[in-house]
């Protein structure tokens, strides 16, 4: 039986899966998550070559500043040579990626398997 780690705070749980860093973002992410999430955001998207899934499967609300955080992850993780899997499949957030542009740059996928299936998910970095 598989036992899920205990939430770094009351919006983010960060695991391992399959060679990556699972970032699963719950509730609400407004700003006042954001400050929550975003020292362990840096963190994890620190590392040179990380491969990081950010996982929205969990989130109830997503304003901008989930936009920023993101964002954020993106660039520190693009700037270490490493890359940013995102899963989302709740319509307004979908929405709200692709008005932004965000989802052109971050192409959601629907599940986590779905995203660890995606070839740069298999290939090393």
């Amino acid at each position: 039986m598989r036992q899920e780690p205990a939430p770094l705070t009351r919006h983010l749980r960060v695991r391992q899966e399959r060679g990556h860093t699972v970032l699963e973002f719950r509730g609400e992410i407004d700003l006042a998550a954001a400050a929550e999430i975003t020292p362990h955001l840096d963190r994890e998207t620190d590392r040179p070559a990380a491969r990081v899934v950010i996982d929205l499967s969990g989130i109830e609300f997503f304003d901008c500043s989930g936009l920023r955080l993101l964002y954020r992850a993106r660039t520190r993780v693009l700037d270490r040579r490493g890359y940013l899997l995102l899963v989302c499949s709740h319509p307004l957030t979908l929405r709200v990626l692709r008005i932004t542009g965000l989802s052109r740059v971050l192409p959601p996928q629907p599940t986590l398997d779905a995203a660890l299936e995606r070839p740069e998910a298999t290939s090393r970095p």
